[in-house]
């Protein structure tokens, strides 16, 4: 019955959108360009596991009806950021290959001890580091891993502790550029460098964490009294890193990688006007070095390796993604939405800005953060145009791409990876409205805050207007 259910509401979404889009006054190109862009969203939050099929099958059909052509296609596609996230993904693979991470998180559980609120704090806490320093999708791997290992050992229900190390994992994830694919381009379509993101993402990524873990301990208080008593009877001491299958060497290695690595994107706007070189130049540079370096680490297993470790599935929907979004631009709809928007708040900026952060928290709840994002990223250019001053919209748009993904289970890449580490593991189901409850929750309260504290800081920003 769902197999034919699903399409007859995606066609009928579709046909009432050509529709309203029509009365809305929209050309026919825009209303043409406008209903691919639905195709691929709508394939992808109803069919996932098909959404690079449905993403080609929209370029084919722009490309055919001569709303894109291939040199547009190939500007589109955000080439920049693809090669950015192909480095930073050779790198951490081989990080991961040598069990750098696994051995960290171990060494920091042994180190704990039979300390529930303590150890769970200090797991949200490395959950939102490893996610800032390395991205939201390693973080869930090796995180989520330590963290089955000691629901395991206690024979406790994993999915309160699960949704504590998400949520956790989204919001360091906000705090610098390599985060989140959405930080990633961000940072480049904005020219923002990562001392950018330390100065204006990362106190309110802190500040939102040091909310989140008592909102947690206590929304979640009976499983914390539980894993507590656990914890206190005899024999269940952890000892996690005999776990770990790891080398000394590898972890040498491993440390000077990562280390170097971080340096260099934490230095690399400083390099680069030493350097005379164009913004960002280097945030991709040090990606694709470290990468190489990575590469002649692993020897004649490099390119095996390179296959393995790089999500070409993923990579390859992204640039499919962009060009459908270029094509909006292309034609005039993201000025369309801009102007609407615009006309909507009375041009009164402080409104605009809060009608912003909500139109995207509420795509990325239901339509995944790096689709709300791409999507909204010429928005802000459009906006720009007529003069308003959009520093504060890039960060708005972070914290609610980042912030809300914590919202529902397709809210970001690190909630469905979670979501199958856990059926995997367990061979159970989180259901909707059971991620739903604490998730809206902590959304809420967690970009609530994270607005408060940008407009504080409002007179502190580059450049900025006298009143907003």
């Amino acid at each position: 019955m769902k197999a034919i259910i699903t399409p007859v509401i995606m066609i009928s979404f579709l046909i009432a959108s050509g529709i309203l889009l029509s009365v809305l006054g929209f050309q026919p190109i825009q209303v043409i360009a406008s209903l691919v862009f639905l195709i691929i969203m709508c394939g992808t939050l109803f069919y996932w596991k098909f959404r690079l099929a449905f993403a080609f099958l929209g370029i084919s059909v722009l490309l055919v009806v001569k709303l894109l052509d291939v040199p547009r296609l190939i500007e589109f596609a955000h080439l920049d950021v693809i090669l950015f996230l192909v480095g930073m993904m050779t790198i951490i693979g081989f990080l991961e290959e040598n069990h750098f991470f696994e051995y960290l998180v171990a060494k920091v559980v042994d180190a704990v001890g039979e300390r529930p609120y303590l150890l769970m704090t200090i797991l949200m806490v490395l959950s939102a580091l490893s996610a800032a320093l390395i991205d939201e999708v390693t973080s869930i791997l090796f995180m989520m891993s330590a963290m089955f290992h000691i629901t395991k050992r206690y024979k406790i229900n994993p999915v309160p502790f699960l949704l504590m190390i998400v949520f956790a994992t989204n919001i360091g994830s906000s705090a610098t550029a390599v985060g989140n694919p959405i930080g990633v381009m961000i940072a480049i379509r904005a020219n923002l460098t990562f001392l950018d993101f330390l100065r204006w993402a990362a106190p309110i990524s802190l500040l939102c964490l040091s909310i989140t873990i008592p909102l947690c301990f206590f929304f979640f208080r009976k499983p914390m009294n539980l894993l507590k008593t656990e914890m206190k009877k005899e024999g269940n001491e952890p000892h996690e890193l005999k776990h770990v299958r790891y080398t000394k060497a590898g972890i040498r290695r491993s440390w000077i990688l990562f280390s170097c690595t971080i340096v260099c994107l934490i230095l690399h706007s400083n390099i680069e006007k030493m350097l005379d070189l164009e913004k960002n130049t280097l945030l991709i540079g040090t990606a694709l070095f470290f990468g190489a370096v990575s590469l002649f680490l692993k020897g004649i297993h490099a390119q095996e390796f390179f296959m393995r470790r790089v999500d070409w599935w993923t990579l390859t929907f992204f640039m499919a993604l962009f060009a459908s979004v270029g094509t909006l631009k292309c034609v005039g709809v993201t000025e369309q939405i801009a102007n609407g928007m615009i006309h909507v708040s009375n041009g009164g900026s402080f409104f605009l800005l809060n009608l912003f952060t909500a139109a995207i928290s509420l795509l990325t709840a239901f339509m995944d953060n790096v689709l709300a994002v791409a999507t909204f990223i010429p928005i802000i250019h459009e906006i720009e145009k007529i003069g308003v001053y959009i520093f504060p919209f890039w960060w708005a748009m972070l914290f609610g791409g980042a912030l809300f993904g914590n919202a529902t289970v397709i809210g970001s890449t690190a909630n469905i990876i979670a979501m199958g580490m856990y059926e995997k593991e367990t061979g159970g189901h989180i259901k909707f409205f059971d991620w739903l409850k604490p998730g809206i929750i902590v959304s809420v309260v967690t970009i609530t805050i994270a607005i408060a504290a940008l407009l504080a800081q409002f007179h502190l920003m580059p450049n900025a207007p006298l009143e907003f």
